[in-house]
């Protein structure tokens, strides 16, 4: 979580096993992932607005391009890490935003990750079925 320059911003969003660098810089509120633009990346509206939620509590939507660079994991963990990542830079942006977007929960990073295999059952929790005889 790093400050780029005076007028571009950049930090890191993770969730499950995806991480995204994020870089905010003064536009129009276009979006960039990995090259591809935003809607075309993101194909469902649920998702979008989703990520979109950071700039919407602050009022930021036309305020800020986005670039990102999203990697690892599936298209819902890479939304929650793209989320994330706008947060945290929105910060940077301005210190000022940092308690609405505390109290939205966008700055705490969800730690919920999958459970491992157990050597000797089939599954995380699964169990091989109980025989008395």
């Amino acid at each position: 979580m790093t400050e780029a320059t005076a007028t571009e911003f950049a930090a890191t969003g993770r969730r499950k096993t995806s991480v995204a660098r994020v870089r905010l810089a003064p536009g129009t509120g276009k979006a960039e992932i990995n090259g591809v633009e935003f809607e075309r990346y993101f194909p469902t509206e649920s998702l979008r607005r989703f990520i979109g939620q950071p700039l919407q509590t602050v009022e930021a939507q036309a305020k800020y391009d986005i670039f990102a660079t999203v990697s690892g994991g599936g298209i819902a963990g890479q939304a929650g890490a793209l989320r994330h990542g706008i947060a945290r830079a929105l910060v940077l942006a301005d210190p000022a935003w940092r308690a609405a977007l505390k109290t939205g929960g966008f700055l705490t990073r969800d730690p919920r990750m999958k459970e491992r295999k157990k050597s000797g059952q089939p599954g995380a929790r699964k169990r091989f079925q109980f025989s008395k005889r």
